[in-house]
């Protein structure tokens, strides 16, 4: 039996488009267990593939599945509605499984009105999705789908759900994903206790959390890290939850030698100055924090637990410890109100982010306030049938407008731009973190981001190229610091001057003479000068990495080498 678990594609496109672009961690989990049991798996993105139907149907094609399941986060059901159609109208007897929270929270509604999906698994799915597997492929003992816990499915056309599954008690039963997949985004925890009304988490996994022990998720992090996997997502709803499990966690890290930098999600209320030194040791570059509004009163109304002075707290001790502090808020809540939105502008203002998100407030099924819609307007789950992703919170309430409330994002998001140069001019003259070094790897980071990241285009921020600079030459009067020294090059090259560039490069080589991106970049420099038997020489103990294949080539060509330019060539068509 081949199955196919596939993450289907969405309506929209997202301003920040990394945040949807990932699988969800189930699709490897499923995929593991199974494999575990010699069932043959592929698990495909078809986020990537834009809803691209003629893609889609290739990739079915070729896979030729029995089973096909899809994750579903409420806002890509449309997309595998259509992929659903798509493979039934390919092999009408394909199972069409789908799974996931927005899956989850609309089993009754989905099971109804779309007869391409077959089955609906309910919450956790590794062991659901295997049990029904079985039953589909008529295994000796296997029980009858309608049998097995944590399942939606039809009687006489009629949607069903069988008893509910109990949560799976040891988290480290199960198969590690990394030992057949590659991915980035790992947790190491399930469940939330928080009772935020706009977040579907808690009714989903349970507000018990349940965790995987440290050295199941460390070991998983050795095995994508032994593949080349560096920088990691750790997902959690909170990941400092557990002080004592997060310190095991980034001890045992740090113990095995792992090279490996990661960001996290975490409460403000949830950490601790031992706790932050522990995870910055074991390569915690940055910690997103919910703060949602800097008006106490929406707080409240989003039962957001936290108060100012926690967030302040949380902010100043992360910079302390040399990790960025990213912040995420919602606009268009319940009550907001100019007011609200000076207040939040307010704490931006006070706590000094270098990361910001602003959500949209936006109602989703399995959350508080959509239940709250249901019985203010009547209504129910039929809303979904609309060809539309999600709901926003502004268009269910009277005292809000799309035009009042768009213009509060547009306020918000511009402020902030315009103010974020500043924030980080302002930790590049501090003087509390833990030692120089440490300071010096945190501006050079943050001076990436203006330079040739995500604030380098940013519109509204002024002068990021500047920024970068400063940041740069902050950080090299603090350490010498590789990220430093190539980050000023490549700025330097940037405004085309090239002396400039050369050397600082060679004052980096001094400090890490074999460093892959100072030689490098100093090599193609030195091409694009004619000095091609000078490249030539710093780019030959990278000779075998494909990125300096075509200035290698340029310079072989360039000094009449033709049997090593027809050389490399060929190697090149090949790879």
């Amino acid at each position: 039996m081949k199955i196919a678990l596939i993450y289907p594609p969405f309506l929209e496109p997202r301003i920040h488009a990394g945040e949807i672009a990932a699988m969800p961690m189930g699709l490897y989990y499923v995929g593991a267990m199974l494999k575990s049991h010699g069932y043959v798996v592929e698990v495909l993105n078809w986020h990537d593939k834009g809803g691209d139907p003629g893609a889609m149907r290739a990739s079915l094609e070729r896979l030729r599945p029995d089973v096909v399941g899809f994750s579903i986060v409420h806002a890509n059901r449309w997309g595998a509605i259509d992929a659903a159609r798509l493979a039934k109208s390919l092999n009408p007897g394909v199972r069409v499984v789908f799974g996931g929270i927005g899956a989850t929270f609309l089993w009754e509604h989905l099971l109804t009105h779309f007869q391409a999906i077959d089955f609906i698994v309910l919450g956790e799915g590794e062991q659901t999705f295997l049990a029904l597997v079985r039953a589909l492929a008529s295994e000796p003992a296997a029980p009858r789908a309608e049998a097995i816990p944590g399942l939606a499915l039809r009687r006489d056309g009629a949607p069903l759900k069988t008893a509910q599954a109990e949560p799976i008690a040891d988290l480290d039963s199960l198969p590690p994903p990394a030992r057949y997949f590659d991915f980035q985004h790992i947790s190491l925890t399930r469940g939330c206790p928080g009772r935020c009304t706009f977040c579907g988490s808690p009714a989903f996994w349970g507000r018990r959390v349940r965790a995987h022990s440290a050295a199941y998720f460390v070991n998983q992090l050795e095995m994508l890290a032994s593949r080349g996997v560096r920088f990691f997502y750790f997902s959690d709803d909170t990941f400092t939850l557990n002080p004592d499990l997060v310190i095991e966690v980034c001890r045992a890290i740090v113990g095995r030698g792992l090279a490996i930098t990661w960001q996290a999600i975490a409460k403000v209320n949830a950490i601790s100055a031992d706790m932050l030194k522990w995870m910055r040791r074991a390569g915690c570059v940055q910690i997103s924090f919910g703060v949602e509004s800097g008006s106490a009163a929406i707080r409240r109304a989003l039962c957001k637990d936290i108060r100012e002075e926690q967030i302040q707290r949380a902010f100043d001790l992360c910079l302390q410890h040399g990790i960025l502090a990213r912040a995420y808020f919602i606009y268009g809540a319940p009550g907001e109100t100019r007011a609200t939105v000076q207040a939040t502008l307010d704490l931006i203002r006070r706590i000094k982010p270098l990361g910001v998100i602003f959500y949209l407030m936006t109602l989703f099924p399995g959350t508080a306030l959509f239940e709250d819609y249901k019985k203010r307007s009547g209504s129910g789950d039929e809303i979904w049938l609309q060809r539309i992703e999600d709901l926003l919170y502004f268009q269910t309430d009277p005292a809000l407008d799309k035009e009042t409330i768009l213009a509060f994002g547009k306020t918000l998001r511009t402020t902030y731009h315009q103010w974020l140069a500043e924030f980080a001019l302002d930790a590049a003259g501090l003087k509390t973190f833990e030692s120089a070094e440490m300071q010096a790897d945190f501006l050079s980071r943050l001076g990436l981001t203006f330079s040739h990241g995500d604030y380098a285009g940013l519109p509204g921020c002024p002068t990021p190229r500047e920024t970068a600079l400063l940041l740069f030459r902050r950080a090299l009067e603090l350490h010498p610091d590789h990220r430093a020294y190539w980050g000023l090059a490549l700025v330097h090259q940037q405004e085309g001057n090239r002396p400039a560039a050369d050397e600082v490069l060679q004052q980096g080589l001094v400090h890490f003479p074999t460093s892959r991106e100072l030689n490098t970049c100093l090599g193609d420099s030195l091409a694009r000068q004619g000095r091609y038997e000078q490249a030539v020489r710093q780019l030959a103990p990278f000779k075998e990495d494909p990125e300096v294949w075509p200035c290698l080539l340029h310079c072989y060509q360039a000094l009449g080498r033709d049997a090593e330019a027809a050389d490399l060539a060929r190697r090149m068509q090949s790879s």
